[in-house]
Formats: structure tokens, sequence, C-alpha cells
């Protein structure tokens, strides 16, 4: 599998994993040092990891078998750091992800989720 396939596999790990209200697969895709951030309910919005995935299994889970909304619009692998730009839906809501990933011990994963709430 190449840099960028691997990349995008954590991608849909971590959609999927929002949209299905997976602890596991969002534990797998986020370092646990990550931080969350963007504008939610008129504030700014700087989470943790486990923050993060407390507030997603709050919500209602996508009905199992439905297709997530992903939309990758680009894909930037230097070396052992990478850059995506992805559209998704979660609890009735379209947000654009800004997310920097990380080559750690041969796994790529999460390190940073900048996002835009679409109105």
């Amino acid at each position: 599998m190449s840099d960028r396939q691997a990349v995008e596999q954590t991608v849909h790990l971590y959609v999927e994993g929002m949209a299905f209200a997976n602890e596991a697969a969002l534990k797998k895709a986020f370092h646990p040092k990550s931080s969350i951030i963007g504008h939610y309910e008129n504030a700014v919005e700087w989470l943790t990891r486990d923050e993060f995935i407390a507030a997603i299994l709050q919500e209602e889970p996508a009905p199992p078998g439905t297709q997530p909304y992903m939309d990758i619009q680009s894909v930037d692998v230097e070396g052992d750091a990478a850059s995506v730009k992805v559209t998704d839906d979660f609890a009735g809501m379209r947000f654009t992800d800004y997310l920097s990933l990380l080559k750690i011990d041969g796994r790529w994963t999460i390190v940073s989720k900048l996002f835009h709430l679409h109105r």
C-alpha cells in the first residue's frame, strides 16, 4: 500500500468512526495528543481527542449499512507528513476538515483537525 493510500485509509477510518460513533476507530485514527479546532455554536472549540470522541458519542450515529458522505478534495504527502482536505457530514451538518497526519512507527495518524462548519 502506498503512503497516499494509507493516509486515505486513515481518513476513511476517521469519517466512518465519526458517522457510526465508533470509539475504537476514532482512537485508532487520531493521535492521543491530537487537537480538534474550529468554530462551533458561535465559539471557538478547541478539543482534545478524548473530548472530541465524547462529543461524537453523544450524537445519534448513522444507521448501520448507510454510506457516510465523504469527499476527499486533496491529499498531499511529503515524507512522513501529510495534509488532507475532506468534506463530510455529521449529525445533519456539513464540515470541511483540514487534517494533518504524521507517520509514527509506520502508521499514519491524525495529529490535528481544523474544521469549518458550513451554514
